[in-house]
């Protein structure tokens, strides 16, 4: 799923001590317009919070997986963003991450089409 919209606000970087390891998490507040605009905290982890580089007023895509978990008979969801791109980044001809772009399929005319369409 994405979500488009406008950062307002970056919530302060949490850290902590797990059983695997330390972690980084770091939340934002997503603008998405419309008549009545939502507001949608969504959080970042680990590397992607250096990755994404946030600014409060960044237009942003931020594609977000929601997940809910049960602790004490009380249930609580998170919106969680595994990729975010800035508007007007460039990213039409490469991707985000730096790494090259997988080569590109070319079929020549002789060869023959199975597809019905």
């Amino acid at each position: 799923m994405e979500l488009t919209g406008t950062v307002i606000a970056l919530l302060p970087e949490v850290t902590g001590q797990g059983k695997n390891g330390a972690w980084r998490k770091q939340e934002f507040i997503l603008e998405i317009p419309s008549q009545y605009p939502k507001k949608v905290c969504i959080a970042l982890w680990g590397d992607k919070i250096d990755q994404a580089n946030l600014q409060i007023n960044d237009s942003v895509t931020a594609s977000i997986d929601v997940e809910s978990r049960e602790y004490n008979s009380r249930w609580y969801t998170e919106v969680k963003a595994w990729k975010v791109d800035k508007a007007g980044s460039g990213n039409s001809g490469s991707n985000s991450g730096g790494q090259p772009l997988p080569p590109v399929t070319t079929f020549s005319e002789d060869e023959s089409d199975d597809l019905p369409f």
